[in-house]
């Protein structure tokens, strides 16, 4: 948890310091961080995703969002993007800018960590644009507990985007607005010493995963294989 913390810290001080000069230290840890929401969403019970989930799971997005302001909501974040491939491997973990989310059920909190879970294979391709609007470009819902599973399967799991988020106030079903997400194609070019862009970092083979990279790949593999 400590680690989980400071990871965290460090990641948000690259962030508002301005995207344009992070280094690859500062982009290395956002990975690092991404995975760590990750697993502290497994580890605890009354977070975990459900393995009915997972299994459904055609991308998933992990974010890591900022309160700037006292009343303002979330104005600032990172967070990263990975998708399951025809040959069932996860993709490299690619960075997203994530920013003016509106969360209500947040006031007083300062960041927000969540757990997106894409069930549509098409939905990740929206992001090949400058911008998507998480519950306004395609319908996100707050994602099912276990128990949620069992009682309301095939209503609660159609949702081409199920959210799962540390927040408290949100109820299975509840519609979720996150905000905007945007590429960051620089910040990838960086990671990834390559000029190649999210279409080719999340769906070819072209580029290899770099060291930083493979534990967030394996944890993925282990929960969604």
């Amino acid at each position: 948890m400590k680690k989980f913390l400071l990871l965290t810290l460090v990641a948000l001080l690259g962030v508002t310091s301005g995207r344009a000069e992070a280094t690859r230290d500062d982009l290395v840890r956002r990975v690092e961080s991404c995975e760590a929401i990750l697993q502290t969403f497994q580890i605890r019970r009354d977070t975990a995703i459900p393995t009915e989930v997972w299994q459904r799971a055609k991308a998933v997005i992990i974010l890591n969002q900022f309160k700037a302001g006292f009343f303002l909501g979330v104005q600032d974040g990172y967070g990263a993007i990975l998708v399951k491939k025809a040959n069932g491997r996860w993709s490299v973990p690619v960075l997203l800018n994530a920013g003016e989310a509106s969360l209500g059920f947040q006031i007083g909190a300062k960041s927000v960590e969540s757990v997106l879970i894409l069930t549509d294979a098409s939905t990740p391709r929206m992001l090949f644009q400058n911008r998507f609007n998480i519950g306004v470009d395609a319908k996100a819902v707050a994602g099912p507990r276990a128990a949620e599973v069992e009682r309301n399967r095939s209503e609660l799991l159609d949702a081409p985007i199920l959210v799962y988020t540390k927040s408290t106030g949100l109820y299975a079903g509840a519609t979720v607005k996150l905000g905007h997400l945007s590429r960051n194609d620089k910040a990838n070019f960086l990671l990834y010493n390559t000029k190649y862009t999210m279409p080719e970092l999340l769906y070819s083979d072209w580029v290899q995963p770099v060291s930083e990279s493979q534990p967030l790949m394996n944890l993925m593999q282990r929960l969604a294989p």
